[in-house]
């Protein structure tokens, strides 16, 4: 697929529902996704799925609003 081959995917919201979908699913198509949310926690098990999976991923946490 690759069809976000080369791609930054800034995605908030992450930790959880449609951002955790969202951030695999961009990853999956080959987009390095930026994840953001409060939950550290969530991210960091996010970014341990999609990096096994074969993507590149890093997480930021803090409040975006």
């Amino acid at each position: 697929m690759n069809r976000l081959l080369n791609k930054v995917a800034i995605i908030t919201g992450a930790s959880s529902g449609i951002g955790r979908t969202t951030a695999k699913l961009f990853a999956q198509e080959g987009a390095e996704v930026v994840v953001a949310a409060r939950r550290e926690h969530e991210l960091d098990l996010l970014v341990t799925e999609i990096v096994q999976a074969g993507g590149e991923a890093k997480a930021f946490t803090g409040d975006f609003s």
